[in-house]
């Protein structure tokens, strides 16, 4: 979706495509090809880890573009951790639900043990993906920050507003697949929403994929080696 379109107009293009997608490598192919007509041209594409990795590849390779990643994690309710009330990207600071907080009875200084948590498995996973190298510089070029799925858009939100904050040229969101309520909600946050599907029953990503299993830490460096960008290269 981009904002020079209309939500209706691009809800009713995105029910034509095939779901459920064979696999992530299959959703970056059909992303792609979304994303061509927008000429980003130089663009960075950031995925988020772990299963935004194999999509962004596809992403990149059709594109010409550099492949790296932006390593983000999910700030949970602390007696019910699944269930996520915020969510900090590197480089960025927590961005949290408030409503939901207001709800739960929660102030953001009441997280900030859990918070602290998340930063030190953030750096772990920052380590484990890129070694010694930081976020590429973004400030003046576009940036294509992409995922496998938007559920809440927690993530995605904190990844979006961290890459903001570097000065951008243009700032885009590319899922192949998206709950069409998360994706209005979040054509605001970016220049263009990129999402090929955003169907109004959505329970969750994995529904819209035959194969979606979960991956490792192994299995993001090995689609960054593959890639051209191993961590220290």
């Amino acid at each position: 979706m981009s904002r020079n379109r209309s939500a209706r107009e691009d809800l009713q293009r995105a029910e034509t495509v095939r779901l459920p997608y064979t696999d992530r490598a299959e959703a970056g192919r059909v992303l792609a090809e979304h994303l061509v007509p927008l000429g980003l041209e130089g663009a960075a594409v950031l995925a988020l880890p772990r299963g935004g990795v194999p999509v962004g590849y596809e992403v990149a390779r059709r594109l010409g573009s550099p492949l790296d990643v932006l390593v983000t994690r999910k700030i949970g309710y602390p007696p019910q951790p699944e269930l996520g009330v915020g969510a900090i990207a590197e480089g960025g600071s927590p961005v949290f639900d408030g409503e939901l907080l207001a709800r739960l009875g929660l102030r953001e200084d009441d997280l900030a043990a859990t918070v602290a948590a998340e930063r030190a498995e953030l750096d772990r996973r920052v380590a484990a993906y890129r070694g010694g190298r930081g976020l590429p510089e973004v400030a003046g070029r576009p940036v294509i920050v992409v995922d496998d799925g938007l559920a809440t858009g927690g993530t995605a939100r904190a990844a979006v507003r961290a890459m903001r904050e570097r000065g951008p040229s243009r700032l885009v969101l590319a899922v192949p697949v998206g709950a069409a309520e998360t994706v209005r909600a979040l054509e605001a946050e970016v220049d263009d929403a990129v999402v090929p599907a955003a169907p109004w029953e959505f329970r969750a990503v994995g529904q819209w994929y035959r194969d979606f299993d979960q991956l490792t830490d192994e299995d993001v460096t090995a689609w960054l080696e593959r890639a051209g960008r191993a961590p220290g290269a």
